[in-house]
């Protein structure tokens, strides 16, 4: 970053808002591997205890990437918004960026539930459909129907918040913005002591589901894109922000109580994704942007949404649900899983997710013409697709 001397004593550069960020795209699949990586651990799909030692190391805090999803969504909406564009038209687009894949989803679970003669509460069911589930802190309901569609009822309080936070947000004085940056992290830290307020049945409601409560994560990303719209973020580069993060996952896995690593790991998530975000800007090396993590990036937003699915109804189906595989067998499996969650995945988001996006999405506001257009190697990471836009500008 320059200093603010040098910036002064410099021409006016463009500011970087609108430009295109690839490396995020690639890192969003790297989250979604960490959630799947935790299920597959959870649901004990390894027998052998070698392996699954393996596997419980690497993915221990795995649940963790849906707060990088968090962080990542505040902090490219605030990123890509643009001037002129209207609270109805970020509402249509946000609803038409996740709901057809959620919709299908949707309808996928019941037709499982139904196949395995499941009992499927209408009250929960119409709950998961209007992506109200997380606000209903009864154990199971929050977790109706497609179990991680939960965070989607989250990202949909986040979207209505935003559209009325964001006047205030580009209004802040630097001084407001770097006091959040600070204070967002401790209120996360706040929130365990704080659980002891609420009945011991909702306390993991509290701290993992509430919206309000994971809400704190989208607004710290959120408040990190605004610093790095007006050129004021001063953080770590990729490097050195990828081996806090490293430090920071082997600690937190092997020493550090889930009060304090949730923090932590929030704040590490955070310097990774700003750090990511500047070398895009400033086209410097990223190992984050190669057209294959570009395009699983793209499908992550699908995979997370499919893969919990296919290994609880495959599981059941061939009744080897709870009784792990022995040997070689678990690794291939979990690898079989990954392989079919990733084709679904593709599936989904070439014919349902892009298609109906492109239908039902408002056209953005135009780019102010003093912005030029960005480098090659960013533009294309949209190369391919109808309307030359890269889905980096998606929060999921």
């Amino acid at each position: 970053m320059t200093s603010t001397a040098d910036a002064a004593a410099a021409p006016p550069a463009p500011a970087p808002a609108f430009a295109r960020l690839p490396s995020l795209t690639g890192l969003r699949w790297i989250a979604a591997l960490l959630v799947f990586g935790f299920h597959a651990g959870t649901m004990r799909i390894i027998a052998e205890p070698d392996f699954k030692a393996v596997v419980d190391a690497v993915f221990s805090l795995g649940l963790s990437g849906v707060q990088f999803f968090f962080i990542l969504s505040g902090f490219v909406l605030v990123w890509s918004a643009r001037p002129g564009d209207s609270r109805r038209a970020f509402w249509r687009r946000r609803v038409a960026k996740i709901y057809p894949n959620h919709l299908v989803l949707w309808a996928a679970a019941l037709l499982v539930a139904w196949w395995f003669a499941d009992p499927v509460l209408p009250a929960a069911a119409l709950e998961n459909l209007l992506l109200l589930q997380a606000w209903d802190p009864r154990p199971g309901w929050f977790y109706s129907i497609n179990t991680v569609s939960w965070s989607l009822s989250c990202e949909f309080f986040f979207y209505l918040c935003l559209p009325l936070a964001l006047p205030l947000l580009r209004r802040a004085r630097p001084a407001v913005l770097w006091t959040l940056i600070v204070a967002l992290p401790l209120l996360i830290l706040a929130l365990w002591p704080a659980q002891q307020l609420v009945p011991e049945v909702s306390r993991w409601w509290f701290t993992q589901i509430f919206p309000p409560v994971r809400s704190l994560e989208f607004w710290l990303g959120a408040v990190a894109a605004e610093l790095m719209r007006r050129g004021l973020w001063r953080g770590p580069g990729l490097t050195t922000a990828t081996v806090i993060f490293v430090a920071t996952w082997v600690a937190a896995s092997q020493w550090i109580r889930a009060e304090l690593w949730t923090t932590l790991l929030a704040v590490a998530y955070l310097l990774v994704i700003t750090a990511a975000a500047d070398a895009d800007v400033r086209d410097r090396r990223s190992p984050w942007r190669s057209r294959p993590l570009v395009w699983l990036g793209e499908v992550s937003f699908a995979f997370y949404l499919v893969h919990v699915l296919v290994m609880t109804s495959v599981l059941r189906w061939s009744g080897d649900w709870g009784t792990g595989f022995q040997g070689w067998r678990g690794p291939a499996v979990v690898l079989g899983f990954l392989v079919v969650s990733l084709i679904l995945a593709g599936l989904l988001h070439r014919y349902v997710e892009t298609p109906l996006m492109r239908r039902l999405a408002p056209r953005r506001p135009a780019r102010p013409s003093a912005v030029p257009r960005q480098r090659t190697a960013d533009t294309e990471a949209g190369a391919g697709k109808p309307d030359g836009r890269s889905t980096y500008a998606d929060s999921r």
